[in-house]
């Protein structure tokens, strides 16, 4: 599966093999697709929190940037340093 599967996509996989699995009849297929489908949501609660941590650097990097006057070429600091941030308050 590729690592940058729009969350949508991902959403619109699990709602499928759900109602397919809905259908089945035959256990074997329905233990293969149900486990499937919790594959499938736990790679969407993967993207989506990954999502956010990235929001939440953008949004910490224009705060450091915006508070140092938003200087030219400091971009990779400040998203760096954002970076460095929120793991650290993460590991708290």
């Amino acid at each position: 599966m590729d690592q940058n599967e729009d969350p949508r996509e991902l959403e619109r996989k699990i709602e499928q093999a759900t109602r397919i699995a809905s259908r089945v009849t035959d256990q074997t297929t329905y233990q293969r697709l149900t486990a499937w489908v919790e594959e499938l949501r736990q790679k969407l609660r993967q993207r989506l929190a990954a999502r956010r941590t990235k929001e939440e650097i953008r949004a910490r990097a224009h705060e450091l940037s915006v508070q140092q006057g938003r200087p030219v070429g400091r971009d990779l600091e400040f998203w760096l340093q954002a970076e460095s941030e929120l793991r650290e308050r993460g590991s708290e």
